[in-house]
């Protein structure tokens, strides 16, 4: 973590108070891998974190505040997703390359992350602003690499003119985090991991280069 990092009422917070800061959401977000995001108590995360709730509310007004912290450390993580789609080739044996390593990214990205990723879109999905741009924070990283590539492609006119870019690569970034959300449940309908990512990968380069993939 970078910068200063203040108190609720504004004063800087030392190295112990950065480290105690860090230390209570590390374990607010042990306790969201586990415990559903409502019954999360600030009480609950003071005694896990071996310290008292007056001292978790000198860094943060309430679960929510460090919840959203948590949120906003992970879209910065999120960013680095472009590099998955920005100035990658989609054409030939490199576009399918391209297209696996963005599943797998994504899909990877989401594991790791499933359990504030489920309050984010929860929150979003109940209309709070905050959430919500968190959320598309993280999308837009993909969807816009994503539309610049079909861009490049039609003017290669390699991809038809009829094709929306910001419409097709909104597709599919949304179809990515709706499956990379699913991920478990896939495992229901007796789809393996193996399975998934290739056939996930195959909709991807469809939809972007409107052709089957060399392999």
């Amino acid at each position: 973590m970078t910068g200063q990092v203040r108190t609720v009422d504004g004063r800087v917070a030392g190295r112990r108070g950065q480290a105690t800061r860090q230390k209570l959401l590390d374990c607010l977000g042990e306790m969201l891998s586990s415990s559903p995001y409502r019954d999360v108590k600030v009480i609950d995360v003071a005694r896990k974190a071996g310290t008292s709730p007056a001292t978790f509310y000198q860094y943060f007004p309430d679960v929510e505040g460090a919840v959203l912290e948590i949120a906003e450390e992970m879209a910065k993580e999120g960013a680095a997703l472009t590099a998955l789609v920005s100035g990658r080739s989609w054409v030939g044996k490199a576009g399918w390359q391209t297209s696996e390593e963005l599943v797998e990214g994504f899909l990877d990205f989401w594991r790791k992350h499933d359990a504030i990723l489920r309050v984010v879109d929860l929150g979003a999905a109940e209309g709070d602003k905050r959430f919500y741009k968190i959320r598309m924070k993280i999308l837009n990283s993909v969807t816009n690499s994503l539309t610049d590539a079909v861009k490049e492609l039609q003017a290669k006119g390699k991809v038809d003119k009829e094709v929306s870019p910001a419409a097709m690569a909104g597709s599919l970034v949304a179809m990515l985090a709706s499956v990379a959300g699913h991920q478990k449940g896939f495992t229901t309908w007796g789809v393996k991991q193996a399975e998934l990512k290739p056939n996930l990968a195959l909709l991807v380069h469809l939809g972007i280069t409107g052709k089957k993939p060399t392999r």
